[in-house]
């Protein structure tokens, strides 16, 4: 039997120097839902919220959202077509009818047929054309691994920063437009309200405004990468139960994702997560995605920087439109590699630094290599998203695709092969 977390929002947000927040208590959070179209006989209830971002500062405009409706169901049969509405049946006040299909039976003869992943989406036209792309794709589940609206990065007292909280670090606010949420509900509804989405929160969803707007926890491996896992850290001995009471034989795929990459090898973001990478469990999963590096890469099979093949494939897919430049320049070219001591990790480390130089392979001694790394499959500068699709136990195809090319071309394609009699699925833990 499944779950769904259905979200909706009532109401509009109110944006501006004197501004009355909506009593979530006015309206009841109910979605009727059937499999049949015509006779919406199931009723679930749920619970509503309002949340407020208020600055006690002359110039910064308050905000206070609509109404948000969140509304469990439960007992859902796999891989079975379901309709809804949402609203408050009592007053009369009923959304129009949508629809959904829940993810197959877990077994290792069933899996979702297509799993779309994208990261740092944003709200641009270069988001525009990935979401087009990705819909013609026709997935059955979205995977958004970070960065979904950028809020931070849009002010609302004219300061013209890029980043307010990189020009103004030691300000008493952390300032973002919450808008900008609102904008991306509307533009993402035609797709949301019938393709479940998973969301990992990445560094521009900082705010807590972000946990009230995002209930979209399926089955899936996820961790907070703006979190240090130390040895003893409660992140890193649930992950290790996590991982050790998955049964293989009954989920044989297992897919981690977080935000910023482990294996990046452009200028951007270069090694900027090696304190959590150097503590953490590198093996006895299959794949990994993740995004903040805007560009896409794809590596061989790696552990610790050397080829393995045991070790997991690590794809980042930060190129879903973000608002920011794209990552170009890699750090391998001559005068691209950082100087170590501006890699240190203020977020993921508390202030430390975990850049050492390579101890082994081609770039022994060398804090970036000299060519492109042995890890690294692909790589390239271009907007885009993935999909996956999982075709039995032991194979899974990955295809990439650009969105300058027309729909369905291909950027980037390989099969992934397990292969469970030659690599133990037991994760081993690094030492420093």
């Amino acid at each position: 039997m499944y779950t769904v977390w259905i979200n909706e929002f009532a109401g509009e947000f109110q944006i501006g120097n004197n501004i009355k927040p909506l009593d979530p208590k006015i309206i009841a959070s109910v979605v009727r839902y059937a499999t049949r179209r015509s006779q919406l006989n199931r009723k679930a209830t749920g619970h509503s919220l309002v949340y407020n971002q208020l600055y006690p500062f002359l110039g910064l405009q308050n905000y206070t959202s609509g109404i948000i409706h969140h509304v469990r169901l439960t007992g859902l049969k796999p891989d079975t077509l379901y309709y809804y509405q949402c609203g408050d049946p009592s007053i009369p006040a009923m959304s129009g009818t949508y629809y959904f299909r829940t993810m197959p039976d877990s077994s290792p003869t069933s899996y979702p047929s297509k799993i779309a992943i994208v990261g740092d989406q944003g709200l641009t036209y270069n988001t525009t054309s990935t979401v087009n792309h990705m819909i013609s794709n026709r997935p059955d589940l979205i995977l958004l691994v970070g960065d979904v609206t950028y809020s931070n990065l849009y002010l609302t007292n004219g300061t013209g920063s890029n980043c307010y909280s990189c020009s103004f670090a030691n300000s008493p606010i952390h300032e973002t437009y919450q808008p900008r949420w609102d904008y991306w509900g509307r533009y993402m509804q035609p797709v949301l309200s019938k393709v479940p989405i998973m969301v990992v929160e990445g560094n521009h969803e900082w705010d807590t405004f972000y946990n009230a707007r995002c209930l979209c926890f399926l089955r899936q491996i996820r961790l907070d990468f703006d979190i240090y896992i130390y040895i003893t850290g409660d992140q890193y001995k649930w992950l290790e139960e996590d991982l050790v009471n998955v049964d293989r034989e009954v989920t044989p795929w297992l897919v981690v994702t977080w935000h910023a990459p482990w294996y990046n090898t452009y200028k951007a973001h270069y090694r900027e997560a090696e304190c959590m990478r150097v503590v953490a469990m590198e093996d006895g999963v299959d794949v990994v995605f993740n995004g903040h590096v805007h560009a896409y890469e794809r590596s061989n099979r790696v552990y610790n920087y050397t080829l393995d093949p045991c070790g997991p494939i690590h794809i980042t897919v930060g190129d879903g439109g973000n608002r920011e430049k794209m990552a170009v320049p890699y750090a391998d070219e001559l005068g691209n590699c950082p100087e170590p001591s501006t890699t240190l990790d203020k977020i993921l480390g508390g202030g430390k630094f975990c850049g050492f130089n390579f101890t082994l392979g081609p770039a022994t001694g060398k804090f970036c290599w000299d060519r492109q790394p042995d890890y690294s499959a692909f790589r390239e500068s271009t907007f885009g998203h993935g999909i996956l699709e999982v075709k039995n136990e032991t194979h899974a195809l990955w295809t990439w695709h650009r969105n300058q090319d027309f729909y369905g071309a291909v950027g980037d394609q390989i099969y992934i092969v397990r292969q469970p009699d030659w690599c133990p699925v037991e994760p081993k833990v690094m030492k420093l």
